[in-house]
């Protein structure tokens, strides 16, 4: 299992569990934590398949979303979108998030899932999702929609591939350091038929 702590800005912290299908040398599945001026921006992304090709194309996106990380969100994507076009293409999800306006802006093309949980329980934007459009980066892009919320000291935000059953979201513990959280997560619910990544984190609020 590929388990680790990632390097992020300091009101962030990070970590990310994955696994990779038997058999395969190489995940399809990379995560990306990227500061940028007032911020910061996440993600995760999916190669579609398995195995080397999807790995390449997830590694052809990871370092575009680095290397372009501090435009908006809808720009990324479309960075992301031409420099996969002969690739096998791939699907994911963004969030920028906004130290000082205590803000995040989501959106993903594909099957890439996401949700925020508040430090607060009962909060209204328990198991709030980005708006996810069915494309593929490199092949078809669908017409962008982005949500704006607000985010606060403690809230959870967890990205997912589709090698993790969503039912994840209905039993996992909210507490604990957030490599736990990632561990727990995707020894319980890796479903064992395809690459899969976890990205767990946990805002911290300003600096």
């Amino acid at each position: 299992m590929d388990a680790r702590a990632l390097t992020g800005p300091a009101f962030l912290n990070c970590a990310v569990a994955g696994r990779t299908l038997p058999g395969e040398r190489e995940s399809g599945d990379l995560s990306v934590v990227e500061p940028v001026h007032g911020g910061a921006l996440i993600a995760v992304i999916d190669g579609l398949g398995h195995g080397v090709e999807a790995a390449r194309a997830a590694s052809i996106a990871r370092g575009t979303v680095v290397k372009c990380a501090g435009e908006p969100i809808e720009i990324v994507l479309e960075h992301c979108h031409r420099a996969l076009r002969g690739t096998r293409g791939a699907v994911m999800t963004l969030v920028h998030i906004n130290e000082h306006q205590e803000k995040l802006t989501w959106m993903g093309v594909g099957n890439v899932e996401g949700r925020i949980w508040p430090a607060v329980a009962g909060h209204t934007l328990v198991r709030q999702a980005p708006p996810l459009r069915g494309g593929v980066v490199g092949y078809a892009l669908p017409k962008f929609r982005s949500t704006t919320l607000p985010v606060t000291r403690g809230d959870l935000i967890i990205l997912s591939t589709d090698g993790i059953s969503c039912s994840f979201h209905d039993e996992f513990m909210l507490s604990g350091p957030v490599q736990q959280i990632a561990d727990n997560i995707i020894e319980k619910h890796w479903m064992g038929r395809d690459d899969a990544l976890i990205l767990v984190a946990r805002y911290l609020g300003r600096s």
